[in-house]
Order: C-alpha cells, then structure tokens, then sequence
C-alpha cells in the first residue's frame, strides 16, 4: 500500500475496495448478474432516447423528460458497474485518490440529478392530470428546457465543494474501503479526527437533494390519485392507478434506500447493510425504470414497435 509520509502522520494515497471479496466463492455469479443487469439497462434507456427523438407522436414535455431521464440512467449507472464488473475480474483494486474523488463527485452529481428530474417528471405529470387545460400553456418547450437544464447544472457547484471537503479530511489508516464504490458513508469511516460538521453537512444536502425532492413527489401523486378518484370510468381509474403504483414503488425504493443511507448518523453505520441498501439507488431502481416507464406505457410500446419493425424490415 503506498502511503505519504507527512511529519508523524502517515496519510493515504490510494484505498482498497473490497467490494464483495466477503464471497469468493461468488465472484463469477456476481460479474454475470451484473453485466446482465448493465446490459438491460444501457439497451432499454439507449431505445427510449432513439424513440422519443424519432417519433412524432412522443414530442411532448412528458417524453422530453423521459428522454433526459434515459441519458442520465445510462450514465449515473455507468459511474460505478463498469469499476465493480472490473474488480470482480481482478485481485488488485486499488483506487487512487483522485479515482475514488472523481468517482465520488460524478455519482453524487448524477444522483442529485436523478432526484431533480424525477420531481420534474413528477409536476408534468402533476400538470397534465390536474391541468390539462392549462398543460400546453404552463408545461411549454422553453419552461421544459429550462427545468432540465436546471436539474442537469443545479448540483454541480454543490458537490464539487463537497466532495473537495470530504476529501480534505486526513485518511490515516486502514486503507480498506469496504463497499464496491467511493460511496460518502465507507470513506468517512476512514477519516480521522472530528469529522461531525461533515455528516452535519452530508445531512442538510440530504434533505435538499433526496428528502424534499421526495415530499414533492409524494405532494405530486396524493393530487393526481385525488383527481384519478373523481375521473367517472372505472377503467380509467385502474389504468390510472396501476401506473402510479408503479411509478411510486420504484420511486420509493430509490429515494428511501438514499434517505436511509445519507441521513443516517456514521456511528450506525453497517457495511453489510449499507452495500444492500446502495444496490438499490445504484443497480436495482435504474434497471426497473426503463420497463416501468415503457412497458406499462401504451403510447411508448406502440412507438417502440414501429422503430423495431422498421429495423427487422431493413
């Protein structure tokens, strides 16, 4: 392990992620579930880009944000399954300083942009059930641009601050970082000295970037299901309903495992528990969102049946 030598102090230049070495006998079962699930999720986000550019019946606010929300996917994913595919392939897996910071601030952006857009998918949806009237006029392409723009540029000054004050911290041993990316809560378990205004800090962003954004949703969906209740078709109502339901329960298990993760104080911190809950926020709900989003989305299917239909003819 290459370490600096300051005075008395030996600080760290690189740290060891272990990812899940705890299963040895598993490695190879792990690499293919991974890929796989990588796989699906870079084809699916990778088809609902190519069509709701292509088809002249998606050119609307709702598939403009699915767009961007497909593009973000593809690369808040590819931050962290790449290294972890790599590191389950190898016995060394050493990470720089820098690699871990840089890996950091990049799924810590794309995160907090993930949380924005979803807020943002959730008004329009907001708009369109509670408004349509008013939908063309509020929800118009200049007010569209300027949300996601807002939501792609809003957490970068944040957490280049951030991760540069994290990384400040002295990191004075073990060099063992037990979790399959530079995650906040395993490299603060390294740092020395009082790290309190940092997790106070970690605690506020939080609830700006995951536990509003949250309520926001949540306001959004109690308002649409209101409206949903009133609509006189009972059909309509089911149909309106299921999608909600699936909208909210991949939405939930994003936003929750993040809360619990980030606003948890550092002493209750457990290893096993925190890989098991970053699955979630990392793997599991960006696999879920392109067949959420498409699959139980009639427009989107009949869309994607052209584009492949076109494609098996050529």
């Amino acid at each position: 392990t290459r370490q600096k030598e300051q005075g008395n102090l030996t600080t760290l230049v690189e740290f060891i992620l272990l990812g899940f070495a705890d299963v040895p006998g598993l490695q190879r079962f792990l690499f293919g579930v991974f890929l796989i699930i990588y796989m699906i999720i870079l084809i699916g986000n990778s088809l609902i880009i190519i069509i709701t550019k292509v088809d002249p019946s998606l050119q609307i606010p709702m598939y403009f944000f699915l767009g961007n929300f497909s593009s973000l996917e593809i690369c808040y994913v590819s931050v962290t399954v790449p290294r972890l595919l790599a590191d389950l392939c190898r016995q060394n897996r050493n990470i720089s300083f820098l690699a871990c910071a840089t890996q950091m601030y990049f799924f810590l952006v794309l995160g907090a942009t993930e949380c924005f857009i979803l807020t943002a998918m959730a008004y329009d949806r907001y708009v369109a059930i509670c408004n349509p009237l008013l939908y063309p006029l509020i929800m118009n392409t200049r007010l569209c641009i300027q949300l996601a723009a807002g939501c792609w540029i809003s957490g970068i000054p944040v957490h280049i601050g951030f991760t540069y004050l994290i990384f400040s911290l002295p990191f004075c041993g073990p060099n063992q970082l037990d979790h399959f990316f530079c995650d906040i809560p395993p490299v603060l378990k390294l740092a020395c000295g009082n790290t309190f205004m940092i997790e106070m800090l970690i605690y506020v962003v939080a609830v700006l970037v995951i536990t509003i954004p949250f309520m926001l949703i949540l306001w959004s969906y109690v308002q649409i299901i209101s409206t949903i209740l009133k609509l006189p078709s009972a059909t309509g109502r089911a149909k309106a309903f299921s999608t909600c339901s699936s909208h909210l329960m991949v939405m939930t298990l994003f936003f929750g495992s993040g809360i619990i993760t980030y606003t948890r104080p550092k002493s209750s911190h457990s290893v096993g528990v925190d890989k098991f809950l970053s699955l979630f926020y990392t793997v599991v709900t960006p696999m879920f969102n392109p067949m959420i989003y498409c699959l139980r989305n009639k427009d989107v299917m009949v869309a994607m049946r052209k584009f492949l239909s076109k494609w098996i003819v050529l």
